[in-house]
C-alpha cells in the first residue's frame, strides 16, 4: 500500500460541492478557482440518477490535480444505502489522487472497511450526528488514510434539534480539537446554505475561524471569494508573522536562545510555528498571477 496523502498536504481554503449527475457543472467547478472540487454522489443526486452520476466519474476525474486543476474528492453514499458498493467500485477505478468524502460516519469499522476497499486513498470524514461528534477523535485516528474530519451541519442540526449557530458551538470546537489532536489539518467548515447572503457567510466564517476552522465548503461558486477572504490572514497578521520568523532567525544567528519582540512579547516554539503556518496560509490564499 502506498503512503496516503494526509496532513502534510496543502490545506484547501475553498471546497466546492457539485452534483456528479451534472457533468457540465463539474467542468465549470473545476475551472471555478476552488482549491478542491467535491463531486457529490450523495445528497445532491436523486436516487434515480445515481447510476448515471457514477458513470460520469471516470471521464470527469480521470486526470485530477494536474495542469493547474484543483484537488478532487468524491462524496460517496453511506454503507447502509444500496448505492455504496457501486460508488466504492467506481472510485476504485479513479486515480489515487482523488480523495473520498465519507458522509455520516459513526463507527471505526466503517472507516476501516472503506480504507481496506480503497487502499492508499485519502479519506475525508463527515460527522453528522451526535454519536459521530462524540467519537470524533476515535474516528480521526481510525486509519492512517484519514486525511481530514469535518462536520455535516445540516444533519447535525436535525439530530441535535438546534436552530441556530450557537447550538453548534460545542460540536464545532470538539471537531477542531479532535482533528488537531489526531495530527490532522484544522477542519473546513460545513457549507453555508443561504447562497445569496454573503454578509452572513462572512460573519459565520469569522466565527468559525475564531474557533480554529480553516476554510469552508461551498455550494455555489459565488461563495468562494467570500470564504477565501474570511480565512486568509490579514496584512497585519502576515506582517506580525514575518516579524516573529525574522526575530527567531536573527536570534539564532546571534547564538541566542531567547527571543523578545520590540513590544516585549516573549516568543516560544508554538508561536514561531504558528507564524510559519500563517505565512504558508497567506501564500495559498493569494490570488494566482492569472487571476
Amino acid at each position: 500500500m502506498s503512503a496516503p496523502p494526509a496532513a502534510e498536504q496543502e490545506q484547501p481554503l475553498t471546497l466546492l460541492y457539485v452534483p456528479a449527475d451534472r457533468p457540465d457543472r463539474v467542468v465549470k467547478a473545476l475551472g471555478s478557482g476552488a482549491d478542491a472540487v467535491l463531486v457529490d454522489l450523495e445528497d445532491a443526486v436523486a436516487p434515480a440518477a445515481k447510476d448515471t452520476a457514477r458513470a460520469h466519474l471516470a471521464e470527469l476525474l480521470g486526470d485530477p490535480g494536474t495542469g493547474g486543476t484543483p484537488a478532487a474528492q468524491v462524496r460517496v453514499n453511506h454503507p447502509a444505502t444500496p448505492w455504496h458498493a457501486g460508488d466504492v467500485a467506481a472510485v476504485a477505478g479513479l486515480p489515487e489522487a482523488v480523495g473520498v468524502r465519507v458522509p455520516k460516519v459513526e463507527t471505526i469499522a466503517e472507516v476501516r472497511a472503506l480504507a481496506a476497499a480503497l487502499p492508499g486513498r485519502s479519506l475525508h470524514l463527515l460527522l453528522e450526528s451526535a454519536l459521530g461528534v462524540e467519537r470524533a477523535f476515535e474516528l480521526a485516528t481510525a486509519s492512517p488514510q484519514v486525511a481530514s474530519v469535518g462536520l455535516g451541519e445540516a444533519d447535525l442540526r436535525s439530530d441535535l434539534r438546534v436552530d441556530d449557530e450557537a447550538g453548534l458551538a460545542w460540536a464545532r470546537a470538539r471537531v477542531v480539537v479532535a482533528a488537531r489532536a489526531a495530527g490532522l489539518p484544522a477542519p473546513a467548515m460545513s457549507a453555508y446554505t443561504h447562497v445569496r447572503d454573503l454578509d452572513g457567510l462572512a460573519a459565520s466564517c469569522r466565527a468559525g475561524r475564531a474557533l480554529g476552522f480553516c476554510g469552508r465548503t461551498a455550494i455555489h461558486p459565488a461563495q468562494l471569494a467570500t470564504i477565501r477572504e474570511a480565512f486568509a490572514p490579514t496584512a497585519d497578521e502576515v506582517d506580525r508573522a514575518r516579524e516573529v520568523v525574522r526575530a527567531v532567525a536573527d536570534a539564532a544567528d546571534a547564538g541566542s536562545g531567547t527571543v523578545v519582540l520590540p513590544d516585549g512579547t516573549f516568543l516560544d516554539v508554538a508561536m514561531v510555528e504558528r507564524a510559519r503556518w500563517t505565512l504558508a496560509l497567506a501564500r495559498r490564499a493569494a490570488p494566482s498571477p492569472e487571476a
